[in-house]
């Protein structure tokens, strides 16, 4: 821990680690899209209906009831969609994470400013998600996000203020 000229105190090692878990974090979450693209493409020239209905009656579940009839939607509105729109949203969404992982990785001021752009950009969808459909779940994910964006915010406004002490007078 070291001290700062104006008295606070800076803790480098909690800084350095808490970075790198929001890295390793994003970066599982860009392998994680990218896993689910790939099996995306794998269902390419199936009849997607036709596997969630397989899927649906291996699990024994009722077809009209809600989560089943979410899955069918989906899998017609897949069925239906711009596959090439969809393949460069999905590469693009796994560049953004994996970009944002290493520059957090590497302490860099634009990778806290990517993600903390990018993780203040879910705030209000959470936030309305959480209003229409309470869960517990909802809820950690927006005080989770909130921490991560704050903690990104704190950094770079210290990471400014640093630069403009360091600054000479003129």
């Amino acid at each position: 821990m070291t001290t700062h000229p104006e008295g606070r105190r800076e803790h480098p090692v909690a800084r350095r680690s808490a970075l790198r878990s929001i890295a390793v974090f994003e970066a599982f979450k860009g392998i994680a899209a990218l896993g689910a693209g790939l099996g995306l493409l794998s269902l390419l020239h199936h009849d997607l209906h036709h596997l969630a209905i397989e899927l649906i009656g291996h699990f024994h579940l009722d077809p009209a009831s809600h989560y089943p009839t979410i899955i069918l939607r989906y899998a017609d509105a897949l069925q239906d969609a711009n596959l090439r729109s969809l393949v460069a949203l999905g590469i693009g969404y796994v560049i953004l994470r994996l970009v944002e992982a290493y520059g957090l990785w590497f302490e860099t001021s634009w990778g806290e400013w990517l993600a903390a752009l990018s993780g203040a950009l879910y705030i209000p969808f959470e936030l309305r998600h959480l209003l229409y459909r309470p869960t517990a779940i909802g809820a950690a994910v927006l005080i989770g996000n909130l921490f991560v964006v704050g903690f990104l915010a704190h950094q770079l406004w210290h990471r400014l203020r640093h630069r403009h002490d360091r600054e000479p007078a003129r």
